[in-house]
């Protein structure tokens, strides 16, 4: 097993391997926690309950509490719902909620925690890559709204993290794609040797069998590094927004249909060019993008003609100042700025680039 210390305001253990309901039933008795909600996607129904079993054996309260799949769970009306059965189950702040999925229920469990009597205990239980790597990981949490994706939120650090590696086996090949953005974005603003996995076997990188353990671990270490520094993004933590301000447009654009791993690789390219147009970085390190984006089956191009519209969107990204629209850019592997004084023909250059 490996173990990641999270040393923010509230310090937490991410822990890493297989087969760990045993280690979430003695986390949650250790802590003395009486009763827990376990919110849970409908196609995660058994694991849940397999879970709930364990924890009622030991005379654990659970209340099974299933919601929409993907971003349709990340609303102020599911919300609701969850704190009206909170209430009604007598949740106090002595009691606990387990985030049991991918990263849109890790960012709801954490949200619903947050806002319950201003913050109750919630334990990440990623399921996908891409909450395993990134939503389950560094106490932010949120919902979406009409303006935009994660607008409302808050921070709010886990009791503990649990990634089973064994979960990797049950992904579709396309989760384990859309996850792997969030590694690759990792290995660019802070781990070259992330970047050297992909480059030396892209295949064994999406394998359980091959690098793909040892890639989860090491973008884990990146962003416990980065969240114990900064939690609320006071500079360090901008830098996990690599790819994500152009990528969060094309979300909103795509009504949420597109998985985040994809959005966030096309916004990676974006970033690239930007990036390579102020002469940060060379067309070498552009074309390591697309060439390890593509080699794991990640989108590299974002069809033209929509640029007014996603420049709209990214107008309203929360990570703005001043009026400006903030990035994240390169200016080597393992080495970021920001870019806040973008004009808008170096950012339809940008957009021309990854669209024609």
């Amino acid at each position: 097993m490996t173990i990641i210390k999270v040393n923010g305001p509230s310090p937490y253990e991410v822990k890493i391997g297989h087969n760990l309901g045993e280690d979430i039933v003695a986390f949650v008795k250790l802590r003395g926690i009486d009763k827990v909600a376990i919110i849970h996607q409908p196609p995660l129904a058994a694991p849940a309950r397999q879970l709930a079993g364990e924890l009622e054996s030991l005379n654990v309260q659970v209340v099974l509490l299933a919601v929409p799949d993907a971003e349709a769970a990340k609303t102020l009306q599911v919300c609701e719902g969850l704190w009206d059965r909170l209430g009604e189950e007598n949740f106090s702040r002595a009691d606990a909620v387990v985030g049991l999925g991918g990263g849109a229920v890790t960012d709801l469990a954490g949200f619903v925690a947050a806002g319950w009597m201003r913050g109750i205990k919630v334990i990440q239980v990623p399921t996908t890559l891409l909450a395993m790597v990134d939503a389950a990981v560094g106490g932010k949490t949120g919902v979406n709204t009409a303006a935009g994706k994660n607008l409302v939120g808050a921070f709010h650090e886990p009791s503990a993290v649990f990634i089973d590696i064994d979960r990797l086996d049950t992904l579709p090949v396309e989760e384990l794609i859309s996850g792997s953005a969030e590694i690759i974005k990792t290995g660019f603003i802070h781990d070259p040797v992330i970047i050297e996995r992909y480059l030396d076997n892209s295949k064994e990188c999406l394998e359980s069998t091959g690098f793909l353990p040892e890639l989860i671990a090491r973008s884990v270490a990146v962003k416990a590094a980065v969240v114990s520094e900064d939690l609320k993004e006071a500079g360090l933590r901008e830098t996990l927004n690599y790819g994500h301000t152009f990528g969060h447009a094309v979300e909103l654009r795509e009504y949420y249909t597109w998985r985040h791993g994809r959005a966030v690789g096309v916004g990676m390219m974006f970033a690239a060019h930007l990036a390579h147009c102020r002469g940060l970085i060379d067309a070498e390190l552009v074309e390591t993008h697309r060439r390890i984006l593509e080699s794991v089956g990640l989108d590299t191009r974002y069809q033209p003609g929509h640029f007014d519209e996603l420049y709209s969107a990214m107008t309203r990204d929360k990570k703005n100042r001043g009026g400006h629209i903030r990035f994240v850019a390169l200016t080597g592997i393992g080495s970021t700025t920001r870019i806040e004084d973008a004009t808008v023909d170096e950012l339809r250059a940008a957009y021309a680039a990854i669209s024609e």
